[in-house]
């Protein structure tokens, strides 16, 4: 049998890089390096049968570069689902750079991601995500006019996230208790950046009881103050009596350790994967009678703000489509309900049936 061999004689069936992208059919991964900034760097495209990539650069403090490689594997996924099913002509894409975004930032080093983007020619687009300011994207946009979420255009668009977020929480309670109110609901965000402190903001007006908890100390206590809500330990908010359970950091908080201690009726967050392995806690979920969010389905309100700078639409038409959130989580619990499938299944097949029929036309 022909064997693909690279110049140096590597099998590339047998690259362990390679059979990562093709598990979830991956089409392109760019490496990037430079030793001046300090960047390191790996952008991920998933899918661009429905346009070019988009989604945002996390910067993260990994252990290792196979950690780093495993998440932006699994959020350009993510992004491809989550702009398929927001009716988005947007493909999906992610970057993360490797590094502390509280020591590491310089504008040489935004800049040369800038011009490692930019080499992709508009086959991927990127934004903010997790560990990035407005002025970090600035830096960028002087290397590439691949990017948004701009200063005076979109912006930041933890606002939208949030309130795409709040609205799902919504859909959630109307099926469960009958009425889409939050009024004295008791809520639990696990952090609260910049995504977690608006729908702090959302909830306290409504009338719900806020419980917080977040890694960074100064930033909880900042948040303690400024909202008056309550502070629970990073790993006590698993064994807390609530309502709704919104995690809003990272990834893989819904495992075998937490289910096993979460005390909720809903799971409604902002966070990009939080399944740790979606087949078995997807279902682990459904069977302890909880009402799970997608989460590429419910913090779709970011990528909306981003298209709508790409589109040159009005901040009022992101929030509009935002809101459309709400019956978007809402048809998915109730398909859930009636076919008896995890509901990360029902919005991974609605996701998926969009793409085959851009494709076949």
């Amino acid at each position: 049998m022909f064997e693909v061999k690279n110049i140096e004689g590597v099998n590339l069936k047998e690259n362990p890089v390679i059979a990562k992208m093709s598990k979830y059919n991956h089409e392109q991964l760019l490496f990037c390096n430079d030793n001046d900034t300090g960047l390191k760097a790996i952008i991920a495209i998933h899918n661009t049968k429905l346009g070019p990539a988009l989604g945002g650069t996390r910067m993260w403090n990994y252990n290792n570069e196979t950690e780093a490689l495993d998440d932006v594997l699994r959020l350009s996924r993510g992004m491809t689902y989550k702009n398929s099913i927001s009716g988005l002509n947007l493909g999906g894409g992610k970057a993360v750079i490797i590094g502390d975004s509280h020591t590491m930032k310089s504008e040489a080093l935004f800049r040369r991601f800038g011009r490692f983007v930019h080499s992709l020619a508009g086959n991927y687009i990127t934004a903010e995500d997790v560990g990035i300011e407005p002025l970090d994207m600035t830096y960028v946009g002087v290397e590439t006019n691949y990017v948004v979420g701009l200063p005076g255009k979109s912006g930041d668009p933890s606002p939208v996230t949030a309130y795409g977020t709040y609205m799902g929480m919504k859909a959630c309670a109307k099926i469960l208790y009958g009425s889409d109110s939050l009024s004295e609901k008791v809520v639990a965000i696990q952090g609260v950046g910049h995504v977690g402190e608006y729908l702090i903001k959302y909830l306290l007006k409504e009338g719900a009881k806020v419980y917080v908890s977040d890694i960074h100390t100064p930033l909880l206590n900042r948040i303690s103050k400024d909202y008056n809500v309550n502070v629970v330990g990073i790993d006590e908010i698993y064994d807390l009596d609530m309502d709704i359970y919104a995690p809003c950091a990272l990834g893989a908080t819904l495992n075998d350790n937490t289910l096993n201690r979460l005390k909720c009726s809903i799971i409604a967050g902002a966070a990009n994967n939080q399944l740790e392995k979606e087949d078995v806690h997807g279902m682990k979920i459904m069977d302890k009678g909880i009402i799970y969010a997608p989460d590429f389905a419910l913090n779709a309100g970011g990528v909306i703000n981003c298209y709508s700078e790409l589109k040159g639409f009005s901040n009022e038409w992101a929030m509009t489509k935002a809101e459309e959130i709400y019956t978007t989580i809402y048809d998915i619990v109730k398909r859930s309900k009636k076919e008896s499938i995890p509901t990360y299944q029902i919005a991974n097949k609605i996701a998926e049936e969009r793409i085959l029929d851009i494709q076949n036309t």
